[in-house]
């Protein structure tokens, strides 16, 4: 393990679809599918899916703290399970598919009996939490074929996340909790309104940030979360704030749209549901090839030397 990095394991079902949700994400060394809490070592998929080793599948995430907080990657772990479900996940059933938070050290033990707590205390589901917390003990890896199955089988992938009911569950058991529309007519300036609320476009080179060049961080007009930095963003010459990634792509969602007699990509914000723009693959190739276009309307900037000021101190690592 690298310095400055900690090790945190999860189990959520079938692990092909625990890896996307944490990989490539700032602070994230590496996502481990593999094997963890029985007794056989070394064990293989055929005898782990026996039910007869005592392990589930599980992935194993190295990661800096400091740049990733361990509370964000529980968070992220919730939202990708039934966490009622005391048989399995979905149509994998079974004591190889159970759900557990296994912790590393009496802290991430903390946190994570208080997001269970916070969480059944929630409401949001009726059944109680079935999701157990559990000392770590020693992780397997599982075989090759199985490390980033949704890269190296992405077709096969997304028709087993839809068709296991996973991806309609999250969709329907996770999306953001509906905001008041007259508390944010009050708050939201009226073009921030049609930009995050009714999918509107603000004019090209008429908007706050199109042609920023000073260095800080873009948040969620309406939640405050950050979205971009300026050291992504680059003139794509369209009037638009134009960057060539998020912060973090979890916190973005991406959706078709076939508005206007065009199939575009929409961009929203996770946690608001607010539109921001279009994701479009014609950006610098150096940087990845991807242009998100994005409304200035959706974003607040926050200067670089007023990020700690503003609670933001925590993303200074990005102008290092």
């Amino acid at each position: 393990m690298s310095e400055n990095t900690q090790l945190a394991t999860f189990a959520g079902g079938c692990f092909w679809c625990m890896v996307q949700p944490f990989d490539e994400r700032p602070g994230i060394k590496s996502v481990v599918s593999g094997y963890t809490g029985g007794t056989v070592e070394n064990p293989t998929y055929e005898q782990v899916c026996s039910n007869e080793t005592g392990h589930v599948e599980a992935v194993q995430i190295e990661f800096n703290p400091d740049i990733m907080p361990y509370e964000r990657l529980v968070e992220t772990f919730w939202q990708q399970i039934d966490p009622t479900d005391p048989g399995g996940q979905f149509h994998d059933r079974g004591e190889s598919y159970k759900t557990a938070i296994f912790y590393h050290d009496e802290n991430q033990k903390e946190i994570a009996e208080k997001s269970k707590a916070n969480l059944e205390a929630s409401g949001r589901f009726k059944k109680p939490i079935a999701t157990k917390i559990l000392p770590a003990k020693p992780f397997y890896p599982a075989e090759d074929k199985h490390q980033d199955y949704y890269k190296k089988n992405a077709f096969h992938y997304r028709l087993y996340k839809k068709g296991s009911g996973r991806e309609d569950f999250i969709k329907d058991n996770w999306k953001p909790e509906k905001l008041d529309k007259a508390v944010l007519k009050e708050k939201l300036t009226p073009i921030q309104y049609k930009v995050t609320q009714e999918n509107g476009t603000e004019r090209p080179f008429e908007n706050e940030y199109w042609n920023n060049e000073k260095e800080g961080l873009y948040v969620d007009i309406v939640t405050g979360e950050p979205l971009f930095s300026s050291q992504d963003q680059f003139d794509a010459g369209c009037g638009w704030p134009s960057f060539s990634k998020p912060v973090d792509p979890y916190d973005v969602t991406e959706h078709e749209d076939q508005s206007f007699g065009m199939r575009r990509v929409e961009v929203r914000s996770r946690n608001s549901d607010s539109h921001l723009g279009h994701v479009f693959d014609d950006g610098p190739k150096e940087l990845g090839g991807l242009r998100y276009c994005i409304n200035s309307a959706a974003l607040r900037f926050i200067p670089k030397d007023k990020l700690e000021s503003e609670g933001y101190g925590e993303y200074n690592y990005l102008f290092k």
